[in-house]
């Protein structure tokens, strides 16, 4: 049986495959999991050209289709029996009623994920192994807006939910379809980034808001480090420091045991290690 901590690190996916024989390969697909939060972001093949576009306002019609069909979220996997259930606090997607559950199992290195109330079948491979330093954290901003951020290695996943909740079962793709061009981008301002942290750069290499790819995250932690900032644009570019208030942290607990430290001066050590300065 598959145990959590086989899971952490980076995974891509190959394959994924339904019973009436439709599969698909194309799809950009990277998974990173914590030692409980994971974060997950999905692209289609053959995106159009983001040439010049810095901001959301530089995003047009023909932007908008694809982005729409964009996937990701984040939240929490736990187990559910013999299965895993990836319990999505964050979707880029309209949520709906459906749990998102699997078996995992391995074979020849890969892990096969089996779907348990929907009939599907995904081939995952490990690209980046789970290694130190290893965290994620719950954020929330001064508005209310939920995010995350993960780290393991030299691997980091951020996400930012975007500010006006989308409709339970609705179709992202319909409301943009429908949607003033201002109004689209509202929809659409949802951040999933994938990127590596180099010589204490945080360099986005993928995200659902493609004008910030190449961009510097600039994680930070001030005042007692239970605060984090990240560097952002507005909407017209302008640049700008989100902050946001750590509400929880997910470290690996048997570190934190080994490393002979109290759960408060534990949790200190576990912020300053994720973002470089432990």
């Amino acid at each position: 049986m598959v145990e959590i901590n086989e899971t952490w690190g980076l995974w891509e996916r190959s394959l994924i495959a339904w019973p009436d024989g439709r599969e698909d390969r194309t799809t950009f697909v990277a998974w990173l999991q914590g030692p409980r939060v994971f974060a997950d972001l999905r692209q289609p093949a053959t995106p159009p050209s983001f040439e010049g576009v810095r901001c959301l306002d530089d995003l047009n019609a023909a932007h908008f289709p694809w982005l729409a069909k964009q996937e990701g979220f984040a939240g929490r996997l736990v187990r559910a029996g013999d299965a895993f259930e990836w319990r999505r606090a964050i979707d880029f997607q309209c949520p709906s009623d459906a749990v998102d559950a699997g078996y995992l199992t391995f074979a020849d290195g890969m892990l096969i994920e089996r779907g348990r109330d929907i009939p599907y079948i995904e081939h995952w491979h490990r690209t980046s192994a789970g290694s130190d330093p290893m965290f994620a954290a719950e954020l929330r901003d001064a508005d209310g807006v939920s995010g995350f951020v993960v780290r393991v290695g030299d691997i980091f996943m951020y996400v930012r939910n975007r500010a006006v909740p989308l409709p339970h079962g609705g179709s992202l793709a319909e409301l943009v379809a429908q949607a003033s061009a201002a109004t689209a981008r509202d929809l659409l301002n949802c951040e999933i980034s994938l990127g590596r942290v180099r010589g204490g750069m945080w360099l986005i290499g993928r995200s659902s808001l493609p004008f910030r790819v190449g961009s510097d995250l600039g994680l930070a932690s001030f005042g007692d480090d239970t605060r984090l900032s990240v560097h952002d644009v507005t909407m017209d570019g302008t640049p700008t420091t989100r902050q946001w208030t750590i509400v929880d942290l997910d470290i690996d607990l048997k570190q934190q045991k080994q490393s002979g430290q109290e759960h408060s001066q534990g949790v200190l050590t576990a912020v300053r290690s994720m973002i470089g300065r432990a």
